[in-house]
């Protein structure tokens, strides 16, 4: 059957389908048979894989036919939707079918107004694409994809033989203003299918390496990078990204060096690349002979900061003299860096790894495994400074390295000048002598000299503490000279050493307390907590003020005048830290022998009403020991004791 026939078909379909509508709707309809109206083949024999596919051809066919004249008519939109449902086909199944044929039409009608010239003709191209998409009910959106696809056809087809010729670009010109194509649209296709053949290109010429990259490498990458008609950026994006990946490949395998000097020949490598090929590669890409490598992008700041680290041996050494200069090959490029595609720390250690090479030179081994250390000359710190640029490393950056390798060169020499922490003037003129020979400017050399004599002061300070070498005293005198004992003395050993001092006042023998002294002051200078402080305090008060009645006790029986009074002053002492209840003693006898010991060293009239309440002697007794003693007949001297009981 031809495809006249099945429209004829399809159209006594639709007319069929029509009057049962048209029955359905009937004033009378309830007289006619039941089921009458629109026709359905859902739940029918088609309704099938295999049978809905002859249904999508069918609807097909139709679209097809209804664009015959190059546009369609609302009629005809109709009946499509008519017969979509008749054919029970999902709206989806519809609109990529009718998609598909409308895409079909609309590049047919799209061809022949560019052939033929309409396109040309028309006063507003956007206005004629727009009613050529009216016509056909078709997206515009989609006619716009049609128009970015027709062009990238046209750019592949062009660049087959590797360059645009001014025809081609003249075609491609025509062809975006025709289609109403966005520049952006057309600049990501050229990147896309012109950069694919430079990448390609430039990919090649890395692969020469450097002994490979001669004239006939050079002209292709010229030829490229003019013929292809890429923008000087999206060129140079294109070649920085192939050049990073190889440079990535170098610092891979330095950092996977089995030592030291193999990691710096793999840098080494890197330089003579970048500055053999990679060069090379950008002012070809540019058409223009190798331009003098331009400094670091720094600020007048760092420069000023630079100037002033000048005195470092390794960092003056990277700038070459005239007559260096002269016998060097010309200056590498410095436009692609790894500054993106490292941390800071990483770029640091591997500039690192160079300078260590550049200072120590290159160790080969000869027969019967000796080792020579070949000298190096100024030319690697050279390098080294082209190392920096690759890297993207700014004159601060490279600064800060060769500034904490002095001082770590710096470091070792004076911790052996300052073995024992004693700083004497042969001592300072042996580190300022080893000062000169790394290029440390003074105020970083005193800031090594100072933490090392720091720290061995704080090692000896701890010792003394923890042996008892070093009261309160003389923790307040190290303050008043500026000394930092909070981290040279550790809380644990402050804590102890606060304990220690409480533990003397308590068995000073004096009966003082003063309770600024012991909560606020000694605490502060120990950088102390208070509230611990006085934790502390009072368990020692409480401890100690049971014992020293004992041990008052104790002397009195050994007749050791001196040392009772002591032992009752240091017992008061407590009572002031910690309000005591009177004390029980098994010999009343020997308390009131305590007192009157206590009486016949004249003491304060406070203390002794105390220490007659904290020895539980009755106001009665007392007044008896008192007044026994005005009469003088309590002895008084140094002679044997006479007790009154």
């Amino acid at each position: 059957m031809g495809t006249l026939q099945v429209i004829e078909q399809l159209e006594k379909v639709l007319a069929f389908n029509n009057l049962l509508t048209s029955l359905s709707k009937h004033s009378d309809s309830a007289q006619f048979a039941q089921g009458v109206g629109p026709v359905s083949l859902i739940g029918g024999e088609f309704d099938g894989d295999r049978k809905i596919d002859d249904l999508k051809l069918l609807y097909r066919t139709y679209a097809e036919e209804s664009f015959s004249s190059g546009c369609i008519q609302g009629e005809k939109l109709t009946a499509l939707s008519q017969l979509r449902n008749i054919f029970g086909l999902g709206k989806r199944e519809a609109e990529n079918i009718m998609l598909d044929v409308t895409t079909r039409v609309y590049r047919r009608r799209l061809s022949r107004a560019f052939s033929g010239g309409d396109l040309d003709a028309a006063p507003s191209k956007a206005a004629f694409l727009q009613n050529l998409c009216e016509e056909l009910h078709f997206d515009p959106n989609m006619a716009s994809k049609i128009h970015e696809e027709i062009y990238r056809q046209k750019l592949q087809q062009f660049v087959e033989d590797g360059e645009l010729s001014e025809e081609e670009v003249a075609s491609l010109q025509r062809y975006r203003v025709l289609l109403c194509i966005h520049h952006e649209t057309i600049d990501a296709a050229h990147a896309d299918i012109c950069g694919r053949l430079f990448e390609k290109v430039v990919k090649d010429a890395i692969a020469s390496g450097v002994e490979g990259y001669d004239a006939e490498v050079r002209n292709s990458v010229r030829k490229a990078s003019k013929g292809l008609r890429l923008t000087t950026d999206a060129a140079m994006a294109i070649a920085s990204k192939a050049v990073r990946r190889v440079f990535m490949t170098y610092i891979q395998r330095s950092k996977g060096a089995g030592n030291r000097i193999e990691a710096a020949r793999e840098l080494k490598k890197m330089i003579a690349f970048n500055a053999l090929v990679v060069t090379e590669l950008i002012s070809d890409i540019k058409g223009e002979p190798a331009a003098p490598a331009e400094p670091i992008d720094v600020d007048s700041k760092q420069i000023d900061e630079e100037d002033e680290w000048e005195s470092l041996q390794t960092l003056r050494k990277t700038h070459p003299s005239k007559e260096l200069e002269a016998k060097l090959t010309k200056p590498a490029q410095t436009e692609i860096t790894l500054k993106d595609d490292l941390s800071e720390r990483d770029r640091a250690e591997i500039y690192r790894t160079y300078l260590l090479f550049c200072i120590t030179g290159e160790v080969t081994t000869v027969p019967f495994g000796a080792q020579i250390t070949t000298k190096k000359d100024n030319s690697e710190f050279l390098l080294l400074n082209q190392l920096g640029r690759i890297l993207g490393m700014t004159g601060k950056e490279i600064v800060e390295v060769h500034r904490n390798f002095a001082e770590q060169a710096f470091m070792k020499q004076a911790e052996v000048i300052l073995a024992d922490g004693q700083l004497t003037k042969a001592r300072i003129e042996q580190l300022n002598e080893v000062q000169k020979q790394v290029g440390l400017p003074a105020e970083y050399a005193q800031k090594v000299i100072k933490n090392i004599t720091t720290t061995k002061m704080s090692a000896a300070i701890e010792t003394a503490v923890s042996q008892g070498r070093i009261g309160i005293q003389q923790v307040r005198e190290l303050k008043e000279a500026n000394i930092d004992l909070d981290s040279m003395i550790s809380e644990r050993l402050r804590e102890s050493l606060f304990r220690k001092t409480v533990e003397e006042i308590f068995s000073s023998g004096t009966g003082v307390f003063n309770e600024a002294e012991v909560y606020e002051k000694i605490p502060s200078d120990l950088s102390i907590d208070a509230d611990k402080a006085k934790g502390v305090v009072k368990e020692l008060a409480k401890t100690r003020l049971s014992n020293s009645l004992v041990q008052a006790v104790a002397l009195l029986r050994q007749r050791n005048r001196d040392g009772v009074i002591s032992s009752l002053n240091d017992m008061l002492a407590c009572d002031m830290a910690v309000p005591a209840e009177p004390l029980s003693w098994s010999s009343p006898e020997e308390l009131a022998d305590l007192y009157c010991i206590y009486l016949k060293s004249i003491p304060k009239p406070e203390k002794l009403t105390r220490l007659q309440y904290l020895l539980g002697i009755s106001d009665s007794t007392a007044a008896i020991l008192r007044d026994t003693a005005e009469r003088g007949a309590l002895p008084i001297g140094d002679e044997e004791e006479e007790c009154v009981f």
